[in-house]
């Protein structure tokens, strides 16, 4: 499985939750299959998924599922003690690790090589990590909610993308259609 067949089977468990979607192909690609209010893409910011995500949570009493690649969080790697340290069972940090900088080419990353980036998190102090194979992300996502607890998931998935277009919408009404799900 690649990220886009991920988006594709967990669209229905997540769509009535606060979505914060990576930057680039990610983004797009969740746009493309499923696109809602309740979805904040990420069209600038690289490694920030994860921290907006998290700022969410703390902010408010709704769940937020953060969609983040293993590219980005390496990009970003304060994010994990961040996260450790700042426990919230309202979260859900969801890693795609294909191993690769999906959005810029497919480059390797040292996640597709020697660094785990469950070890990482559990080494930085994340008390409910899991890793699982693609095939099994919807499961875990499910149980990760039912579990009202902070979860980090790190999906593992093959490298690979599909033709989506880029998102045209502005992003002062991507943030301000987000910003009313978060009210309401």
């Amino acid at each position: 499985m690649i990220r886009s067949e991920i988006l594709k089977e967990i669209v229905p468990i997540i769509a009535d939750h606060l979505v914060v979607c990576n930057i680039g192909l990610p983004s797009q690609e969740l746009f493309a299959l499923d696109d809602r209010a309740s979805n904040f893409y990420m069209l600038g910011t690289m490694g920030l998924s994860s921290s907006i995500g998290l700022g969410l949570a703390i902010a408010q009493e709704k769940k937020v599922i953060a969609i983040d690649g293993d590219g980005s969080v390496l990009t970003n790697f304060g994010t994990l003690p961040t996260i450790a340290n700042n426990v919230r069972d309202n979260f859900i940090l969801l890693i795609i690790d294909n191993g690769s900088y999906g959005s810029t080419g497919d480059q390797p990353t040292y996640a597709g090589l020697k660094t785990s980036l469950s070890a990482v998190a559990t080494a930085c102090g994340c008390e409910h990590v899991v890793e699982c194979a693609a095939q099994d992300t919807a499961e875990t996502i499910k149980a990760a909610l039912a579990s009202n607890r902070m979860t980090i998931i790190v999906a593992k998935c093959e490298s690979g993308n599909i033709p989506v277009d880029v998102i045209e919408m502005n992003p002062v009404v991507i943030r301000e259609r987000f910003m009313a799900e978060v009210r309401k």
